[in-house]
């Protein structure tokens, strides 16, 4: 791998301190980051982070003391590195990057982002929003001792999504709610489903159809009883017996059920319901040492200390619901509280509810410690690692301010490789077949208190755009919102097909000849006089690049290769927008998004960390 050599001192003298650059996420690698772009001397640098905080962060994450506990991460980090380099102007925002003060336009005014970030779904956000705004991205991420650098360029380089991820954990959803036999599916039980009932999202109904197999749509049927039952019991959130009745519910009733299954535990061991009252009564004295109790998160707990921080949790959580409660607005959607595993009321919710329930099933129980890393999908974060990838980020930086791309590389970090610490490779190129990068960026003004579906379709897509009589379909991350089958939308707000500032629209040609490619359209509001709809150029008709037809594929020897060679990395391994579902798909295939994105076939369960979401399949 070639560094930079004196030689270059020329550049980062003169031309590092004019740079304008975003970073993404002020975390392990954000830290050893903004610390390097401030000694560096980055002229400008501005931070976003939504984070706070925690007591684990502070092995790692050198910029944070105890004292900042619970405070924001991007201020906090902002005021330590001012003390390295004063003449860097760092800017910093407590914030989500999904926000819409975050649009397509705010990016355009970098000469560079860099992501720090931790989470797919963050780090999939940054690569369009770079990619719309045509801004060069430096993606990194550690797992582990392993780590990656990886410069993305708009018509240069794959981008993120040009390959697949990791899949995603999954598990039968009879197993979690019924039959569990590992703590994690008694955590996975705590974290999505018991504390998304009382607390968060009530699950939704149609994502427990049942299958053919007539035992599981009878348990199916079984469970959707039971998650009927509990939303009674979050109506009396904050009333004294409130804890008794979830309790009862969950550990006594819903056990009581599953052993009148009697089918279901001839080969398996049956789990023994508890009460409340009884087991209350053990546990006088634990109630007492409650405080330290919880301050002792590494050792296991016994069932009647976990019925202690059941009981506290579940208080300190009603209370914070109360509240929510107070200042809703008429209008508002119900406030909801979510799994994080920084939030130390949902932890304490979940680690309790989880160890109860393993012990009803004869499962090893789990300190809280651990079961925020399983509940968190947590790989244990090395600060070394943390350290190398912020250091060959800020190499690589030099290449792109340069817009020496060719000169850039994808540095792998792989300590336990037999060769090298650090392995290397060209930039990949982009995926022609990626439904992200592949496709033609534009976008659109649009008064959102009044633009309907028909004004875009009309005023932008066939008029402005080029489509003309073409078939096409118009996708929206909530699913499926036109095509010339699927009209009933037509006459609706965009704001009511969940269309919102900065979000973006997917336009797919369903023609046979003379194809246009994907069409990515950024929503930006504004307040327009005449039309609800204008384009970025204003009564010009934008130019839709045509797709080209694609090579005979030559002929396979069976073995997944083609006349001996292995397929390019990246190649095929993303699967593009699909055209509308035709009738002879069958009946499942023409399910629609109505505003609002339904998936029958699993319950996902969202994973703020990136290794990797869990999902719950229906088995």
């Amino acid at each position: 791998m070639k560094l930079y050599l004196p030689s270059d001192s020329d550049f980062i003298l003169t031309h590092v301190p004019q740079a304008r650059v975003l970073m993404v996420g002020a975390g392990g690698i954000g830290c050893e980051l903004l610390k390097n772009l401030a000694l560096t001397g980055f002229g400008e640098v501005h931070i976003v982070d939504l984070d706070t905080i925690d007591l684990s962060n502070l092995n790692r994450q050198f910029l944070f003391r105890h004292e900042h506990i619970k405070k924001s991460k991007a201020l906090v980090a902002k005021e330590a590195a001012e003390s390295f380099n004063p003449n860097v102007k760092i800017v910093a925002y407590h914030a989500n990057i999904k926000d819409a003060q975050f649009h397509a336009e705010w990016f355009r005014g970098f000469d560079l982002v860099f992501n720090a970030l931790d989470n797919l779904e963050a780090r999939r956000h940054v690569n369009r929003m770079c990619l719309a705004a045509d801004v060069p991205l430096i993606e990194s991420g550690t797992t582990g001792f392993n780590g990656q650098v990886q410069v993305i360029k708009k018509g240069v380089t794959a981008c993120y999504d040009c390959t697949t991820k990791e899949a995603p954990k999954s598990f039968p959803v009879c197993t979690i709610r019924s039959t569990p036999s590992q703590p994690i599916h008694c955590i996975v039980w705590g974290k999505s489903y018991l504390l998304n009932e009382i607390f968060g999202t009530s699950e939704d109904q149609a994502g427990l159809d049942s299958t053919e197999d007539a035992d599981n749509a009878t348990e199916i049927a079984e469970l959707k009883k039971e998650a009927e039952a509990l939303r009674k019991i979050r109506e009396s959130v904050g009333m004294e017996h409130f804890s008794q009745m979830l309790f009862d519910k969950v550990y006594s009733a819903d056990i009581t059920r599953l052993l009148a299954m009697k089918d279901m535990w001839k080969s398996r061991e049956p789990p023994m319901p508890l009460e409340y009252k009884s087991l209350m009564a053990q546990a006088p004295k634990t109630r007492e040492q409650k405080n330290e109790i919880l301050r002792d998160g590494q050792r296991i707990w016994t069932l009647e200390e976990n019925l202690v921080v059941f009981n506290d949790s579940l208080d300190r959580l009603s209370k914070r619901m109360l509240e929510l409660l107070k200042t809703r607005t008429e209008g508002m959607p119900n406030p909801t509280i979510s799994f994080d595993k920084d939030d130390e009321d949902t932890l304490d919710f979940v680690a309790a509810s989880a160890n109860i329930r393993s012990h009803i099933f004869g499962i090893e129980r789990k300190s809280r410690f651990d079961i925020k890393q399983m509940a968190g999908n947590i790989i244990p974060a090395i600060a070394t690692t943390n350290a190398i990838v912020a250091g060959l980020s800020v190499l690589e930086s030099f290449k792109v301010l340069k817009g020496e791309y060719d000169r850039a590389r994808e540095v792998f970090l792989t300590p336990f490789a037999p060769q090298r610490l650090l392995g290397t490779d060209r930039p990949r190129p982009p995926n022609p077949d990626c439904p992200v990068c592949s496709a033609h960026n534009t976008r659109a003004y649009v008064d959102l208190s009044r633009a309907t579906l028909n004004d875009l379709v009309e005023d932008f897509i066939k008029s402005q755009l080029g489509y003309g009589e073409k078939e096409f379909a118009v996708n929206s991350e909530a699913g499926l919102l036109y095509d010339p089958d699927e009209t009933d939308n037509l006459d609706k707000k965009l704001s009511e097909l969940g269309i919102k500032h900065n979000g973006f629209v997917t336009i797919v040609d369903e023609d046979d000849e003379d194809v246009f490619i994907n069409v990515v359209i950024n929503i930006q509001e504004a307040r327009l006089a005449d039309k609800p709809i204008k384009g970025p150029e204003a009564g010009q008709t934008l130019a839709v690049p045509r797709k080209l037809k694609k090579a005979t594929p030559t002929e396979s020897n069976g073995v997944g290769q083609t006349n001996g060679k292995h397929a390019p990395d990246g190649q095929g391994s993303t699967n593009p927008p699909k055209k509308r579902p035709r009738e002879e798909d069958g009946p499942s295939a023409l399910k629609k998004a109505k505003g609002k994105a339904k998936d029958d076939d699993m319950i996902i369960i969202d994973d703020d960390v990136g290794t990797g979401a869990i999902e719950i399949l229906d088995d």
